[in-house]
């Protein structure tokens, strides 16, 4: 069964960082490239940022830029999203995804529809 688990999510300060985990199960994930989206209550869901499947390249939306960075073990089966500098308005549930034949970088603007494989999402609350 193709399965892809999140964790890493939870409630912080602003300024924390957080460091989201995808795990995929059932499927080699180093075929895919890695999405990160997420989705605050009212708002439609967001792609934040994409790693490609062998060469690192990324793309990052403007509003993270600078603050998370996306990576990838595929001998680990597992993505990363590594989020620095929180701010309230990164409170959302996060959500990792699995796409065939995409690249990713700064050209590429990653679309829900582009992503056939999703995860159940994690919970980031940022609040004081």
């Amino acid at each position: 069964q193709l399965q892809l688990v999140e964790s890493g999510g939870g409630l912080v300060q602003p300024g924390a960082s957080l460091r989201l985990y995808c795990a995929a199960s059932g499927f080699r994930l180093d075929y895919y490239a890695i999405g990160w989206f997420r989705q605050a209550p009212g708002k439609e869901r967001e792609a934040i940022s994409c790693i490609s499947r062998v060469d690192g390249a990324s793309y990052y939306a403007d509003s993270v830029k600078g603050r998370f960075t996306i990576s990838r073990d595929n001998a680990k089966n597992t993505g990363y999203l590594q989020m620095n500098s929180l701010k309230p308005e990164d409170t959302a549930v996060y959500y990792c995804a699995a796409g065939e034949a995409l690249y990713c970088d700064g050209d590429y603007s990653p679309s829900t529809a582009d992503f056939g494989h999703w995860g159940q999402g994690t919970q980031v609350t940022i609040s004081s």
